[in-house]
């Protein structure tokens, strides 16, 4: 490494978040770029340590150590070539990856980890600044077509690749902009979007046809995609939400975050929102269910609306705050601990140890208010690392004001009614498209799938990793053999 004694000299420098009075009345990106002296210290904490867990804890084996150091030593357009050489979208990744790398980063056996998340996005950031990112459109074409069902990250890393490997590719998308939940489900705050516009046009400049609004499975049937095209991949996501059926769930005001979230992402877009479903928390009291990423964007969505008031319940206790407690996982495993989003800088809302009992209405189908009850985990088991149950914490009953109700709870799994019954694919215990991961071939001859269609509900590196991998899975069917990188 070109500063041996790196990590001893720099502390860990994280980016700074623009002011919270002030970004909390935009929808800008919440954090500022990160100074370049700053870039070649971080880059230089990454230390010789033999064997870069890193790698591992990377999804799609990012090339860390090795940008890292070119970053310390100025050279970032070499740095950018490693980046790209294992990842299609690093401006994605950079801004909304949990960054399980850091988590595996030998440095944070006993300090901070290495800011690699930051350096990332620098490095792609600085690449598209200096014009170096460009249509790469492939030499030769084989008369193969294929298409790609879903234009979130898993389909367009894959796209882009088979579109790379020679083959036609036509990427279906049923929404009206390409982009999956990175359109339509991330918040501009998190992610802005015209980041995906451009990766959008440089995929059209290398020939890859992108056609939106066409729902597959209702706009075209299954049987008709079939007999024009030599291979599909689905990569569709896992888009059925995790409901809560108790008393009241029928009453007007209680939504899905995806019902919610996209409808802003629209209004940020300058696109229309339906009339008959336009949701806002503007002047509302508004109560999240689910403590995670997509509850978080509920939050700061909905303080940027303007709700009267905000509260945020997660069913399980309290996290812990360091690796050293138990049920929090040990290095270097993806650690359970207790974690601030942006959101959460801005005024953290949540409550934990609290479960939902009842909806209540106005008399007139709409919900007015919400009962809940505190509850008492055990202990973690050492051996299993779980919680064993739970029980309702006597005299804890309460009720609050609720005019929005927006359930963040996860996804289930991929929705089945329509393509996917269509073609008659198998699924898996969990509902989940049966495919092996690596041939990533479904029940269906030429029909392939991945990422979080095939996985069930993942991370957005993930996605871009079985994309990729998929993609050389579909070129070796194709060809016999496949010139695509395997990672």
């Amino acid at each position: 490494m070109g500063k041996a004694t790196g990590f001893m000299e720099y502390a860990r420098e994280v980016p700074k978040g623009r002011d919270v009075l002030v970004r909390i009345k935009d929808w800008n990106e919440v954090y500022e770029p990160t100074p370049e002296s700053v870039l070649k210290d971080q880059g230089a904490r990454c230390m010789d340590c033999g064997i870069p867990f890193c790698h591992t804890g990377c999804p799609i084996n990012n090339i860390i150590p090795d940008w890292n150091d070119l970053v310390y030593h100025g050279r970032w357009q070499e740095a950018l070539r490693e980046l790209h050489s294992t990842n299609n979208f690093p401006e994605f990744t950079g801004r909304i990856c949990p960054a399980p790398c850091e988590s595996a980063c030998v440095l944070g056996i006993n300090d901070d980890p290495v800011t690699i998340k930051s350096i990332e996005k620098s490095i792609v950031d600085k690449g598209w600044e200096q014009g170096w990112i460009v249509p790469n459109p492939p030499a030769v074409r084989t008369g193969k077509k294929v298409a790609v069902i879903g234009s979130g990250p898993a389909g367009m890393a894959a796209s882009q690749q088979l579109n790379r490997a020679g083959h036609s590719v036509t990427l279906f998308e049923k929404n009206e902009v390409p982009g999956g939940l990175l359109a339509l489900g991330i918040p501009d705050f998190k992610m802005e979007k015209h980041l995906i516009t451009r990766r959008v046009e440089q995929m059209e400049a290398e020939g890859i046809e992108i056609r939106c609004g066409v729902h597959i499975g209702v706009d075209v049937r299954a049987k008709e995609l079939m007999g024009e095209y030599d291979a599909v991949l689905i990569a569709t996501g896992s888009e059925k939400p995790r409901d809560l059926p108790i008393p009241g769930r029928e009453l007007e005001g209680i939504h899905f975050a995806m019902d919610f979230l996209p409808q802003q992402n629209r209004r940020v877009g300058g696109r229309a929102v339906d009339s008959r479903f336009d949701l806002t928390a503007k002047g509302k009291h508004v109560v999240i269910i689910g403590g995670g990423d997509t509850g978080a964007d509920c939050l700061g969505t909905s303080r940027r609306q303007g709700a009267a008031s905000i509260k945020q319940f997660e069913l399980m206790p309290k996290p812990p705050e360091s690796r050293n407690e138990p049920g929090a996982q040990p290095w270097p495993l993806w650690p359970f601990t207790f974690k601030v989003e942006s959101s959460h800088v801005e005024g953290d809302a949540r409550e934990y140890a609290v479960s939902t009992k009842e909806f209540i209405g106005d008399g007139n189908g709409k919900i007015k208010a919400l009962r809940g009850v505190r509850l008492a985990w055990d202990d973690v088991d050492p051996v299993s690392g779980r919680r064993p149950g739970m029980k309702e914490v006597a005299g804890s009953e309460f009720e609050i004001p609720a005019d929005l109700v927006l359930l963040a709870m996860g996804f289930m799994h991929p929705v089945q009614e329509g393509f996917l019954n269509q073609l008659g694919v198998d699924y898996d215990g969990r509902g989940n498209v049966q495919a092996d991961f690596g041939a990533f071939r479904t029940s269906v001859d030429k029909v392939f799938a991945a990422g979080d269609v095939r996985r069930g509900q993942s991370l957005v590196v993930w996605a871009i990793a079985e994309g990729r991998k998929a993609a050389r899975a579909v070129d070796e069917q194709l060809m016999g053999h496949s010139d695509l990188p395997a990672a």
